[in-house]
């Protein structure tokens, strides 16, 4: 049997973002001396352990900025006593909407950080048939409270997601994505009809260009955009790009001493999600995306280093 998780973070009133996606916990090792190796050992005395994938770090982050916002994910027997399943609703996250499985363990990710960059091995059974979740009478309470539905999974296989996405849009709820590294759904002809049903789609560079099988991210954002509403590229320490209106829109990032870059991307998504539900204009989102994508790695886990509001703001005026 799968229950439903409930939990003091749950004693809340109503939510301006709900995510849904896949929760895991992260096992960071950084500060390497070389690049792991097969049949090789590295040591390092630097490990972190965060809550970890898209939905935990922009819910987190989102929520440290001050935005109300709810998660719905799906969570192993292990999750209730774990510090990364505490974490999310000692930050004052409404966990209300998820469920565990008994018979199956949470989510995991081991990242390797190395030089700015990272390489992940997850474990992540738990999440096949995410979809499911979204039919739950406790996930369809959560979502009548949203403003805004943030989708961090890999919505794989698009079919099976579309008539979901659709059933938001109906509600007059806007929704995003971001469905990281996922091969498999880049390849599938029904990517484009599943994008169209979203506001904005955050994919990094790597990721446009092997959705779109353009050469350029120039070219990969323009054909972003006759999928989705408005597409936003991330691109590490170039910044960011989006297109609105057929026109594209570069917006520079901070210069940071990077550790760890896992995460970046999640917190460049709740950075943005924050201004945009605070009815920021396009380019003010973009910019707070930069600096919370830019923070999140000056520490290990993309949720460590999450400006206050005041910092976001003043950070912001330099990128302008």
């Amino acid at each position: 049997m799968i229950s439903s998780v409930m939990t003091r973070g749950a004693a809340r009133s109503a939510k301006s973002l709900v995510v849904f996606g896949e929760f895991f916990t992260d096992l960071v090792f950084y500060d390497l001396p070389s690049v792991p190796r097969m049949g090789r050992e590295v040591k390092t005395r630097s490990l972190a352990r965060f809550p970890g994938g898209g939905l935990a770090t922009t819910a987190l982050v989102a929520t440290a900025l001050g935005t109300p916002t709810s998660v719905i994910t799906m969570v192993g027997r292990d999750a209730p006593t774990t510090p990364s399943w505490q974490k999310l609703f000692q930050s004052g996250i409404s966990v209300e909407g998820c469920e565990f499985d008994p018979h199956l363990p949470t989510a995991m990710t081991v990242c390797a950080a190395f030089d700015g960059d990272r390489m992940m091995i997850t474990h992540d059974a738990i999440n096949v048939k995410l979809e499911r979740l979204l039919v739950r009478r406790g996930v369809q309470k959560q979502i009548r409270t949203a403003k805004h539905v943030h989708m961090a999974c890999a919505l794989w296989p698009p079919g099976k997601w579309i008539p979901a996405i659709q059933s938001l849009n109906k509600r007059g709820l806007t929704v995003s994505v971001d469905i990281g590294w996922n091969p498999e759904a880049f390849e599938s002809p029904r990517l484009p009809s599943l994008l169209k049903q979203f506001e904005f789609a955050f994919p990094n560079e790597p990721e446009v260009l092997a959705m779109t099988g353009e050469k350029t991210v120039e070219a990969a954002a323009r054909r972003l955009a006759q999928w989705v509403r408005v597409p936003v590229v991330k691109l590490g320490q170039d910044g960011c790009l989006a297109v609105r209106n057929g026109k594209l829109l570069r917006v520079k990032s901070l210069h940071v001493r990077t550790v760890d870059a896992t995460g970046a991307g999640d917190a460049f998504n709740g950075g943005f999600l924050h201004g945009y539900l605070a009815g920021w204009p396009l380019e003010e989102c973009l910019r707070a995306g930069n600096v919370c994508g830019a923070l999140a790695t000056t520490r290990a886990g993309g949720s460590s280093a999450v400006p206050t509001r005041n910092k976001l703001r003043g950070l912001m005026k330099k990128l302008r």
